[in-house]
């Protein structure tokens, strides 16, 4: 069994911790000026890709170095396209209705609630979700099948995550669309693509460090994750928004609500009444 080095790894926690809150603090501070708190979004997958960076860097001389660049080169590659698609289309525009009618009743300061209410939460699962990736660093063994499974579970997740943005990108730019539902290429097969691909990323993720001890133990973190994304705020949530649009009812008694599955009858092409999905951004919002 490959020799893990405890030491070097407690000593790296306190930085990571300290880089994702001086990334969240930035951000805050954008967020009070523009007045539009939404922005964490944008930053969500760059914090993982900021603890991924901070790991990398500190395991250096401890950790195996395929391991250590190929955990960084996937979280890398998933947080920086995560934070350019939601920037890009958030870009000049207004707070999220979802942070309106959180920080609408803020008892006292709103800039002050959503430090609490936004800002902690998601730094905290921030750093919980990311220690899969920051055991990884510091793991000492070859890489194996088990790790190269992962590599293959992320590429399917990513695509997933990917084209899924694109198609709701081209749907909804559409006129000739809407007032209709989704349901054509990666939604005909799940009411959630990118749910389902970032769940499948973090799998994946979680197998590369899992392939070498003690990173099995880190199951927690993408099970974390993947409870958000499909039973908590993530999938409820937006099913929660979309349940009292015409067509969608039917769209979900036809259409699987996570798992990629063939569709239970034959789709209509996208032209039922109804309104196209919300956009996703992260869990509770994505």
């Amino acid at each position: 069994m490959p020799d893990f080095p405890l030491g070097a790894f407690l000593a790296s926690l306190p930085w990571v911790a300290a880089g994702i809150a001086a990334l969240l603090a930035v951000t805050f501070a954008v967020g009070v000026r523009q007045s539009r708190h939404s922005v964490i979004d944008t930053v969500w997958g760059l914090g993982f890709v900021v603890a991924a960076a901070i790991s990398w860097f500190l395991s250096a001389g401890h950790g195996d170095g395929a391991r250590r660049l190929l955990l960084l080169a996937l979280v890398a590659v998933w947080g920086i396209r995560l934070a350019l698609h939601i920037g890009l289309r958030a870009r000049g525009g207004h707070e999220d209705p979802r942070y309106v009618d959180m920080l609408s009743s803020a008892p006292g300061s709103r800039n002050v609630y959503a430090l609490r209410k936004v800002y902690l939460p998601q730094g905290v699962i921030l750093f919980f979700v990311s220690l899969t990736v920051q055991v990884g660093m510091f793991s000492t063994g070859d890489l194996g099948w088990l790790a190269w499974l992962g590599v293959v579970l992320w590429v399917v997740g990513f695509v997933f995550e990917t084209v899924g943005d694109w198609q709701l990108s081209q749907f909804k730019a559409d006129p000739s669309r809407r007032g209709t539902v989704l349901d054509t290429g990666l939604w005909r097969y799940t009411r959630h693509p990118n749910y389902f691909g970032d769940a499948a990323v973090w799998a994946g993720i979680f197998l590369v460090a899992a392939d070498s001890w003690p990173g099995v133990l880190t199951v927690l973190s993408p099970a974390l994750m993947i409870w958000l994304l499909a039973g908590k705020s993530g999938k409820p949530l937006t099913e929660k928004a979309m349940s009292a649009r015409p067509g969608y009812k039917e769209y979900v008694e036809s259409t699987s609500g996570f798992l990629p599955l063939p569709p239970r009858r034959p789709r209509s092409g996208g032209h039922r009444p109804g309104g196209p999905q919300p956009d996703q951004q992260k869990p509770g919002g994505r």
